[in-house]
């Protein structure tokens, strides 16, 4: 009995020492893959951020290496701080972001509930178009919209971007959205009907709340879109009075072929921190919103 038994002992830890050996390597593989996309990823910032510890001088030297400050200082900081230009820059900004996101999430939460809850004819068909509008680059829309934006009177004007940032940012808040109310169980709007709610109540009373991940994880993505948006701006606001941060900093602080790079990178850091600040807080309700989105309607 024992020679029989032996050989299948011995096949058994012979087979589990191979599965821990390749957990090991696939281990090891992963650590250096993010290791390695970590580097790449944090590369820019970090470079960034050094330049912008850097003076004018010290920039300009180029005998020592640009990832090393010998002499750190903020002035860089203090001086976009103390520039009342950019603290206009930044109110630009705010106040565009805030009102296309408000504007956004009424749209999208409206006719998300539409096609993912309000079954009619040819609801699949206008869900997936809603989506296909957002997968055409903004390069594309912006001689259109100028026109648009031209014959309404709205250019060189900070709301003449709350009328065409929605293009970009309510056909994929729609699709996140539709997603998620498809995954509610219909248990609950069927009780609801019951019950004698009308369709605006179950959204407010039923929907909105359970659905509050996906609606947190697409008001992330339409203040991410109207804060870093580029082309646009670019192409309708020409007065330093009326732009945002994106265009501002970058506008007034090169001059012909003069770059200011400390203040440059500062701006840029200051432009990007209340993104990251919104993802580092809300990273979780990001995710779990981009889930049920992707997998779900």
């Amino acid at each position: 009995m024992s020679a029989t038994t032996i050989p299948v002992k011995q096949g058994i830890y012979h087979k589990a020492g191979s599965l821990r050996r390749e957990r090991r390597w696939a281990l090891w593989t992963a650590y250096l893959s993010l290791i390695v996309s970590a580097i790449i990823m944090l590369a820019p910032p970090v470079y960034m951020l050094l330049t912008s510890l850097k003076t004018s001088a010290e920039v300009a030297d180029q005998s020592g290496s640009p990832w090393w400050v010998s002499s750190p200082t903020l002035e860089n900081y203090w001086a976009l701080l103390g520039n009342r230009m950019f603290i206009d820059f930044f109110l630009n900004s705010a106040k565009v972001t805030i009102a296309v996101v408000a504007l956004t999430m009424v749209i999208s939460v409206l006719a998300a509930f539409a096609l993912g809850r309000m079954r009619f004819w040819g609801s699949q068909a206008l869900a997936t178009g809603v989506f296909l509008t957002y997968l055409v680059p903004d390069t594309l829309l912006f001689i259109p919209l100028y026109q648009i934006v031209g014959g309404l009177g709205l250019l060189d004007n900070a709301w003449g971007l709350v009328l065409v940032y929605p293009t970009l940012t309510v056909p994929f808040c729609t699709w996140i959205m539709i997603g998620y109310f498809a995954s509610i169980p219909k248990e609950l709007d069927e009780a609801a009907l019951i019950d004698g709610a009308n369709w605006m109540q179950m959204l407010w009373k039923i929907f909105i709340p359970v659905a509050l991940p996906g609606i947190i994880a697409a008001t992330i993505f339409a203040f991410t879109v109207s804060w870093a948006a580029f082309v646009y701006p670019t192409a309708f606001i020409t007065s330093p009075a009326e732009m945002p941060m994106t265009i501002g900093v970058v506008s007034q602080l090169i001059r012909g072929d003069t770059f200011a790079w400390g203040q440059l990178m500062a701006g840029a850091l200051l432009a990007a921190l209340p993104p990251v600040v919104i993802y580092a807080f809300l990273m979780d309700y990001y995710i779990a919103g981009l889930t049920a989105g992707a997998t779900k309607g």
